[in-house]
Formats: structure tokens, sequence, C-alpha cells
């Protein structure tokens, strides 16, 4: 069996080729990713790519029919990967993530891959008053990056069969510890925060909600969407990946890595314009689809994970909002040294 994996120089991706590895052990296992923060390593033991067969350098947007030949499954992690990000490089956002991900899934059929896995985003539910969103609850995109994922799914349903199974991840917000870390997300941010400072911002009033999923979990679901059959879900399927368990208000989340790192203190910017990306979700399908591969690590357990990482790194950088450990501040100093051009392709020479 033949894996690709595109995008797996990012935060998630070791994990998901760690997951695979052990999963499909004689799995021939390939990843393809641009590079863009293949120098962000934190606290690995070994390089993450040891783990694969092969690592193709490559841009997402030109992989070829070649790349795919004798493929069994795609997994498409590559993107510009958040709200900041996708707000500073709008148009470049939906050509990747977007357009991009489309003319891959064709090539993939094409091509005669047999399953497709799309990490999607809780995110294109937005704003969402009332109840847990189900996946057939409208859809309210409020950003670019939640805009490309929701466009994405609309234009790969469509290319599903039986012999070409299609699964779109609706994950939660991503959190944990990883051989790439990322702290421009809300746990790992806090976790930060307080390991470097004993201090937590809120940034927002701290009420709006959001769903989480550990990066590990995560994995586990795409390894599902590998082994997945028509027959269990149909031939597209578009589900929220993650726990019922996970919909916390931002505010309890501040609270809970207190619990585990004392002395902290929290501050909320009472005066923050109200953050609409607020939702929470029900996570019921993919209880009933995957019951073998739900999430098994819990808030505590990764807030944990995420303190003995930081200072296992001995990081000790209070002002890490303005460090590499930031993905948006990695592409605007490639930009700014002119290693990137205005398409984010690297400018060679």
């Amino acid at each position: 069996m033949k894996i690709l994996i595109t995008g797996n120089m990012g935060y998630i991706g070791p994990s998901v080729v760690d997951r695979l590895r052990h999963s499909f052990p004689d799995a021939e296992l390939v990843g393809l990713d641009l590079g863009f923060f293949a120098h962000c390593l934190t606290g690995a033991k070994l390089l993450p790519e040891i783990r694969l067969n092969r690592q193709i350098f490559a841009d997402a947007r030109n992989i070829t029919a070649e790349t795919l030949k004798n493929v069994y499954a795609v997994i498409h992690l590559a993107a510009i990967s958040n709200d900041p990000m996708g707000k500073t490089f709008e148009e470049v956002t939906d050509e990747i993530n977007c357009q991009s991900s489309i003319r891959l899934a064709k090539l993939a059929k094409d091509a005669g891959v047999k399953r497709f896995v799309f990490a999607s985003s809780c995110s294109i539910y937005g704003f969402a008053e009332g109840g847990p969103r189900k996946e057939d609850d409208e859809l309210n995109p409020l950003t670019a990056y939640a805009r490309s994922k929701t466009g994405t799914e609309k234009g790969i349903a469509g290319l599903a069969s039986d012999d070409f199974v299609v699964t779109s991840l609706r994950f939660a917000t991503a959190c944990g510890m990883s051989e790439r870390l990322r702290l421009d997300l809300v746990v790992n941010d806090f976790v930060a925060g307080a390991v470097t400072a004993s201090k937590i911002e809120i940034l927002s009033d701290g009420t709006p909600w959001r769903p989480l999923i550990h990066i590990k979990d995560m994995a586990r679901a795409m390894d599902w969407g590998v082994s997945r059959d028509a027959a269990n879900g149909g031939a597209f399927l578009a589900v929220n990946a993650g726990s019922d368990e996970w919909n916390y208000q931002v505010k309890d989340l501040a609270e809970a890595v207190a619990k585990v790192i004392p002395g902290v203190q929290i501050s909320i910017n009472k005066d923050a314009a109200p953050d609409k990306r607020s939702y929470r979700v029900d996570f019921a399908k993919f209880r009933e689809l995957a019951p073998n591969y739900q999430p098994q690590i819990d808030l505590f357990e990764t807030v944990r994970g995420l303190k003995d990482g930081l200072e296992l790194m001995k990081f000790k950088n209070a002002d890490f909002r303005n460090s590499d450990y930031m993905r948006l501040k990695v592409l605007t100093g490639f930009r700014e040294r002119n290693q990137l051009n205005a398409k984010l392709e690297w400018v060679r020479g």
C-alpha cells in the first residue's frame, strides 16, 4: 500500500506519519511538502521524515499524475492553515487551500487512487448560536480560511464513488505537543504563556466556544479515513471529527491550564471586539461511524504534554507571539527577505 501525505512537514504531519507507520508498518509512505516550516523543529529526537519511505519537496499546487502513480490513499493536509495567514494571503489561500485541493482530488481519481482524506475544519460553522452544530446544519464561514475549506468540500463531493471514497474530516481546533509545534493555537498559546511568564492573556472576552482535538487524535481519525469503505457513511462523507466533551469556552481553557500550572495569572481583554468565531459542535456521527478511532487524549493530559515538552526544550521566550512558532511570522519573514514571492512560491537563487 502506498500513501501520499501532503503538507507532512507542518504541525500535524509528524503525528499523522507516526500513526500510519504503526498502523500500516509495511506501507510505502510518501510525504510532499514545500518546506515552509521544515526548520521549526521542537524537541524532536529525530527528523520526523525518517519514518517515511520518501520525502518530496514540491508545491501541492503543482502535483502531477506521476506523483500519484500506484498511490492507494491521499491524506491532504497541505494548506494555509489559520485565519491570520488567510487574512494576510487571502487570494493565495483560495488558490492553495481550495482550487489546488480540488485539482488534486481530480488527479487522484484519474490516477486510480482509492481513498482521499481531506483535512477540513469545524471553523466552517463560523458563528453559530443555539445547540451544537451537526453536519447538515447551515454553514457560516466567516474567514478566508473557513471559506476555502467550504469550497473544497463542495468541489470534491461530486468526485466520490465506490472506487474513490472521499472523507472530509471537519476537525475541531488542533492542540497538543508536536515535533513541529505551533503556538498560534488557543491551548498551545495559553500553555506557552503560563510556562514562560506565569501569565495567560486572553485576547477576547473569553466567551467564544471552541471544540478541541489533540493532534494525535486527528491522526487517529485520518487513519480511519484511509480504511473507511463507502458502505460506512457513503462514498463522500463530511463528518465532524472530535469529541462532545471537548466543547469549551475560551475562558474555561485558561482556567484548566492554570489548574495544571499553578501560580498563573489570567487576564481577559474585556474591551475586545466580539469574536464572532464561536460554535459548539456535535460529534455523534463520528462516534457512530468510527467507534474504534475516537479521541483518547483529554484536556489536562494535553496541557501536561505541552508543559513537559516546552520545559524539555528549555523554552523561556515570553515574546513567543513574535517567534517562528507563529506560522504567519515565518511566512512574513520569508517575504521580507525576498525568499517567497507574493504567491508564496520559493524564489530560487
